[in-house]
């Protein structure tokens, strides 16, 4: 195979949004003071497509658009307008480096849309834009809302109002091309029989029509609708999809909408981008995002709290749970065999019990001593110090009783005393320092993880689903990682809280839905008002019944003063 055919079967595997973008966005970040709107968004826009950017009320779908159009300059991040087909990389690497706007290049040119003012972005590198709330001329007719939108070569013409005043014929020719695309776009639109009506009495439909054809007025080569589909009536959705191909096939014109009708979005659409909490959550073809576990999640009520058995799910699990499965394996032949040599050495006496009770207590003070002098090898120290223990047990329960005898009284006069105290104190110390769920890559998360034990107290876990927000999938997430009480969540500190919901990848959410402060009020034995629908079924995504030790209420007595 040569290389002309090879490159050729690369052009045709890859997405035309990857390979030829006619607007790129890259690490987009829009912050509102303390609230992070948009958070680190990439994705391409390809020429000639209909890209659909979804996701539910709030997930900063306007915000994008907003920085797209210049009515916002974003925090951080690069926006790329390219005239002219493929990336033009070093172009736009030229250009970036330079500090200017815009630059001409062979194939057309490139713009830097985060450092253009709005009306450049619209005259310039022709991008137009639609309103969520439409916003027509309401007092004009509507073929003067068409001529307002070519208001800029009209102005040319004219000498800059002279050449109006003067009728010259420049401008007359200007004028009558600008009358001519406009009735175009009203015949395009079923509005040219409304020409010289007011736009304020079009019904609701019609206004969103006028927009676009506003819209298309000003030729851009990138069309942004919000919501276009908005308040449409099914005929009046499929007429809306049948302009959009139209301007699509026939214009050479990119689209970008952002659209709740999934009927429009999952006809119409090339590439679909769906956000949620200004986060990325899915972004491909319209079949793969339709069928996407994450975008299922995310429109289904509570998020991804609903049990899926997502294959993300499963991964988190397994990467939280500990060492790999051949390490798992290993572990359990000497974890089966000192439960075996367990309940051989309850049948040799109460000094036998008293003695494995020692060790593993003299085990685990010397593992919190071990990572309170910042020991490297944590789990290496504790299965090291399990395999002799279980070859003790399993010697002395083959050996008999009278070997097994003398040891008892050794362990219990050594440890005893100077082994349990010392452990409480000690843990107490290292508690919030470090966890005992180690995860390898945990410094990748901003923040810092939170305390979490290996298994839950006596009495169980507690129902962690009864906090809004924690479904059964988060939980076992959180179960994962070692948290198993609501106290351990009302011990959460802010860099805990930024550690855990970056880690769930919802950064900001614990925050919105104030797990803590829900958490703080169930681990005193209190109830919220989410937590008494729970208990009553009335939450599908949550689990009723209360889990665990309970919290004993503080009664008061009656009848007469303290």
């Amino acid at each position: 195979m040569d290389a002309a055919t090879t490159m050729k079967n690369s052009d045709q595997s890859t997405p035309n949004w990857d390979r030829d973008p006619v607007l790129s966005v890259e690490h987009l970040t829009m912050r509102f003071g303390g609230l992070v709107a948009v958070g680190d968004l990439s994705f391409n826009v390809g020429r000639g497509d209909i890209t659909a950017l979804i996701g539910p009320n709030g997930a900063g779908k306007t915000t994008v658009f907003n920085c797209v159009t210049g009515f916002y300059k974003p925090t951080e991040g690069r926006i790329v307008m390219r005239h002219g087909p493929g990336r033009q990389q070093e172009d736009v690497e030229t250009l970036t480096d330079s500090g200017q706007r815009w630059k001409t290049t062979g194939n057309g040119a490139v713009y830097l849309l985060e450092r253009m003012p709005d009306h450049e972005i619209s005259h310039k590198a022709k991008v137009a834009r639609t309103f969520q709330n439409i916003r027509l001329f309401g007092g004009m007719t509507v073929l003067e809302n068409l001529l307002v939108a070519q208001h800029n070569p009209l102005m040319v013409a004219s000498g800059f109002s002279i050449g109006g005043i003067l009728g010259l014929p420049s401008y007359k020719k200007a004028q009558q091309e600008a009358i001519d695309r406009a009735v175009y776009w009203l015949e395009h639109t079923n509005l040219v029989d409304r020409a010289d009506d007011p736009a304020a009495d079009l019904p609701y439909g019609a206004q969103r029509r006028l927009e676009i054809a506003r819209a298309m007025c000003t030729k851009p080569q990138l069309l942004c609708l919000d919501e276009p589909a908005a308040g449409l009536n099914p005929r009046e959705s499929a007429e809306l999809n049948e302009l959009l191909k139209y301007i699509r096939d026939e214009h050479k014109v990119s689209v970008l909408l952002i659209e709740h009708d999934m009927g429009v979005v999952m006809e119409i659409s090339d590439h679909v981008i769906v956000l949620d909490y200004g986060v990325k959550i899915s972004d491909g073809p319209a079949e793969f995002v339709k069928n996407d576990p994450k975008v299922i999640a995310a429109y289904l009520g509570v998020d991804d709290e609903a049990e899926i058995d997502m294959p993300e799910v499963r991964k988190d699990l397994a990467k939280v749970s500990g060492d790999e499965p051949a390490k798992k394996a290993s572990a359990s032949k000497p974890a089966s065999a000192a439960k075996k040599a367990g309940t051989a050495a309850k049948k040799s006496g109460s000094a036998s019990k008293k003695t494995g009770a020692t060790k593993t207590s003299a085990a685990k003070a010397a593992g919190a001593k071990a990572s309170a002098e910042k020991a490297p090898k944590p789990r290496t120290s504790k299965s090291s110090a399990s395999k002799p223990a279980a070859s003790k047990l399993a010697a002395t329960t083959a050996s008999s009783e009278k070997a097994a005898a003398p040891a008892a009284p050794k362990t219990v006069a050594a440890k005893p005393k100077t082994a349990a105290k010392p452990k409480t104190a000690a843990a107490s110390k290292a508690a919030p320092a470090a966890s005992e769920i180690k995860i390898a890559n945990a410094g990748d998360y901003p923040g810092s993880q939170p305390h979490g034990t290996k298994k839950p107290r006596a009495g169980g876990a507690n129902n962690l689903t009864r906090v809004k927000g924690i479904g059964p999938a988060n939980e076992k997430k959180l179960n994962a990682l070692g948290i198993w009480h609501f106290d351990q969540i009302a011990a959460w500190k802010k860099a805990e809280v930024q550690w855990v919901g970056s880690y769930l990848a919802f950064p900001g959410r614990i925050e919105r839905e104030e797990w803590v402060k829900q958490a703080k009020v169930l681990a005193k034995g209190g109830e919220t008002e989410f937590s008494k629908r729970v208990d009553k079924g009335q939450v599908a995504t949550s689990v009723p019944g209360k889990r665990g030790a309970q919290t004993k209420k503080k009664t008061t007595a009656k009848g007469g003063k303290a």
